[in-house]
């Protein structure tokens, strides 16, 4: 049995390059953009962040030492006293109710108005298209008298219907603008090969298109159910009883003529924004896929 000795021998005049993968020292126009992020995140958490700092503060502890102080003891009076004034779980339920059906409904609406839009079925359809953009910029303010006295005509004015009906019809017309628009990036030859394959109108829409664009609708998801969320005005003229409010609609009665309650108003605060940042972490990695899926197509 023999043995085979391999010697290496390091040529000292050769210089010894280091590897692809050790660790690279950032410029310093990196670690500028990285103190900027820092301080824009901040400044984009200190709302929230003054939120949670006064709602477990109690009346007193504010009054001495003002909104910026940490609280000298955390006191759960403020969510006790907001739920005593504010039926909060009617007001949730009416706010999830209506969030889900206007985000529902109005992808629906989007993805059926924007497929003979977005594959060039209708003439003129630029136009149809920048009218429907128009539409989503104009004030609710310009919309609220005939929204008040047709929900009185129809008979949903004090119901959550009002709202869904408007809403839907709102958030529809952004969603058929952009939808259209990813549409038209599809490549016609699959919807023609499909048609050759014997394929209606309808199978092309939901086996065909429907799952290529599944990230936008679901950003689309995300974004209506937030978006109707926080809806305050048109609510707040619509759905005047308690018994259909919605949590912004609640929130604002705790708003006295002379005075107000500022750790009540950060607690309710603190937990109307609650539902909807569990619904964004909850699909935030889909919000990130569809965004990334978007901005590959």
């Amino acid at each position: 049995m023999s043995t085979t000795t391999t010697t290496q021998t390091v040529d000292s005049n050769k210089t010894v390059i280091p590897r692809a993968g050790g660790p690279r020292q950032r410029t310093a126009g990196e670690w500028w953009l990285l103190a900027v992020a820092v301080v824009a995140g901040l400044a984009i958490f200190a709302p929230f962040g003054l939120i949670i700092l006064n709602a477990f503060k109690s009346t007193q502890d504010y009054s001495s030492n003002g909104p910026l102080a940490f609280p000298t003891t955390f006191s759960l009076q403020a969510f006790v006293d907001y739920l005593g004034r504010v039926n909060f779980g009617q007001a949730l339920w009416n706010s999830i109710a209506v969030s889900v059906l206007v985000a529902a409904i109005a992808v629906v609406l989007s993805l059926i108005s924007a497929y003979p839009l977005g594959i060039g079925r209708v003439k003129a359809n630029g136009i149809v298209l920048a009218v429907l953009l128009i539409a989503t910029m104009l004030p609710h303010e310009a919309l609220i008298y005939p929204l008040f006295y047709g929900a009185q005509a129809t008979g949903t004015f004090n119901t959550i219907w009002s709202v869904v009906i408007v809403f839907s019809v709102l958030q529809a017309a952004y969603g058929t603008y952009l939808i259209s628009s990813v549409m038209g990036a599809i490549p016609k030859e699959l919807m023609e090969a499909a048609q050759l394959d014997g394929a209606s109108r309808w199978q092309i829409l939901w086996r065909i298109l429907v799952p290529i664009l599944r990230p936008s609708l679901s950003v689309l998801v995300v974004f209506f159910f937030i978006w109707t969320w926080n809806e305050f005005y048109i609510p707040v003229v619509l759905l005047s009883d308690q018994s259909s409010q919605t949590v912004p609609i609640a929130l604002s009665t705790l708003r006295g003529q002379h005075n107000i309650d500022i750790t009540v108003l950060n607690a309710g605060s603190l937990l109307s924004l609650l539902p909807t940042l569990v619904f964004f972490l909850l699909f935030q990695r889909t919000l990130v896929r569809g965004v990334a899926a978007g901005a590959v197509k």
